[in-house]
């Protein structure tokens, strides 16, 4: 299908390419999707051999930029999200590593600014809708039958509605602001078969039902968006963590059969048309030619070993590793920008760039001004959105247990031997006259597979003094 043809006929194109660039408004509305474990290898416009259909992914990318060097702060949810709305490392929190529970005290820090208060200062309607993942409580347990007292209004939304953690983490309810909708009265014994429909025993919602929270994440994000088309003069943040493609894979039943990767792959699908939703009803309101749309995800896929001898497909293509991983499986992330007037059609970045750069993107546009306790991690997006040079030069990477890389130009440094994650070996002890870590030249070898960490001695001094600095210093902007 022609894919311009196919944008004309939805009414995009003509309003929003006759405008030419630069002529869109200075105060765009924002709308960040985040699908949870999508590979860099899923989307069509990445890997051309992927077996899972992505018409709307790709149709995003054809209208906007696609980034080929983005990256996650860290390879798992939680210190990936604390990075996106702060600008800031998750490991310069209590996170050391791995992620929170629904129960767990909230992780952003009272009075720290992030994106969605930043914004709202900024004359910003600010709303979410999904996964929040960043703790309810304040303290001791979090009680579900009284208000939270921390929570997603804490820290600038006006209003959010979704659930506390990943969708396979009890306690199973919806929350609206700062108390469930419905409490965890009853119980689920869990479920781990087959092959990634999982979730763990615990409480639950009588109401809630697995299988249709994503539909009914859906259904609140674009009712939100048609509830601001109704005040076209004050402009909006929408926040949309997806709970898919994570585990549990329950693609609804008029997705099964629909990729060539099984129920994961029936699953990304499921997200690509409700990305396919977000972008009609865009249309649909007229609200489309003056909003950035990001379509992005928090890590690499959780595709394993296992998975790639059942399946052709390569989630994460050809980088190495998965979710969790120090290596680029783990942290290589789609990143697809559609901002009419100000990003090109088709256009791609090799710009490194990464999820903790929302907050100093966001400043750029608003013409905000970032103190220096605040986005402490984050440089703006917006050159690259211009074709222009960021200032980023550097990046810091995390792995779910704690293994730490730096990224400077086309070399990778870790701190460490093993994935630092899921995959195995997870470490590998250092015998006598071995490098104690890992180095890597992306440029020339970006399936690092060639250790230089004893050829090149003067890059691991240069690489660890730079990390010590970023440390030492409480910033890296």
């Amino acid at each position: 299908m022609n894919p311009m043809r196919t944008l004309s006929r939805r009414g995009f194109l003509g309003a929003a390419a006759c405008a030419g660039l630069h002529s869109a408004p200075a105060r765009p509305n924002i709308i960040y999707i985040l699908a949870d474990d999508l590979g860099w290898g899923d989307p069509r416009c990445y890997n051309p051999n992927s077996a899972i259909p992505t018409p709307n992914m790709d149709r995003l990318a054809a209208q906007g930029m696609r980034f080929t060097d983005m990256h996650s702060p860290s390879s798992v949810c939680t210190p990936t999200r604390y990075g996106i709305m702060t600008g800031r490392y998750a490991w310069r929190t209590r996170l050391k590593r791995g992620v929170l529970w629904g129960w767990d005290t909230n992780l952003i820090e009272p009075g720290r600014a992030t994106v969605a208060s930043l914004l709202k200062s900024n004359g910003y309607a600010t709303g979410g809708v999904g996964k929040w993942h960043l703790g309810l409580g304040d303290g001791a347990k979090t009680d579900y039958a009284k208000p939270f007292a921390l929570n997603p209004t804490s820290h600038g939304f006006d209003w959010f509605f979704g659930i506390p953690a990943s969708l396979d983490m009890d306690p199973y309810v919806y929350f609206e602001n700062d108390r469930a909708t419905e409490q965890p009265t009853a119980q689920t014994p869990g479920r781990n078969e087959p092959r990634g429909v999982f979730w763990r025993p615990g409480p639950i919602a009588p109401g809630l039902k697995i299988e249709e929270v994503l539909p009914v994440l859906g259904g609140k994000a674009l009712g939100f968006i048609r509830d601001r088309a109704r005040q076209p003069d004050k402009p909006f943040f929408l926040y949309f963590p997806l709970t898919g493609p994570h585990t549990p894979w329950m693609p609804l039943e008029r997705f099964r059969g629909k990729s060539g990767a099984g129920d994961y792959g029936d699953f990304v699908v499921q997200v690509d048309d409700l990305l396919g939703q977000v972008m009609a009803t865009l249309d649909e309101t007229g609200l489309a030619r003056n909003t950035l749309l990001i379509f992005t995800s928090d890590n690499g896929a959780n595709w394993t070993p296992e998975d790639r001898q059942k399946f052709t497909h390569r989630a994460n293509a050809a980088w190495r590793g998965q979710k969790a991983d120090i290596q680029e499986g783990g942290h290589r992330i789609p990143f697809i920008a559609r901002w009419p007037g100000r990003i090109k059609p088709g256009s791609v970045s090799s710009q490194l760039g990464c999820l903790t750069d929302l907050m100093a993107t966001v400043a750029g546009i608003t013409g905000a001004e970032l103190g220096p306790a605040s986005g402490e991690d984050s440089h703006s997006l917006v050159p690259a959105f211009e074709g222009k040079a960021g200032t980023r030069q550097a990046i810091v990477h995390h792995s779910s247990e704690g293994v730490f890389s730096v990224r400077q130009g086309s070399w990778k440094l870790i701190l460490g031997r093993g994935s630092g994650g899921f995959s195995l070996p997870k470490t590998i002890p250092t015998k006598p006259g071995e490098p104690a870590g890992e180095l890597y030249d992306l440029a020339s070898d970006p399936g690092e597979t060639i250790n230089l960490y004893a050829a090149q001695p003067h890059r691991v001094l240069e690489l660890t003094a730079l990390l010590d600095r970023y440390r030492s210093q409480g910033r890296s902007r």
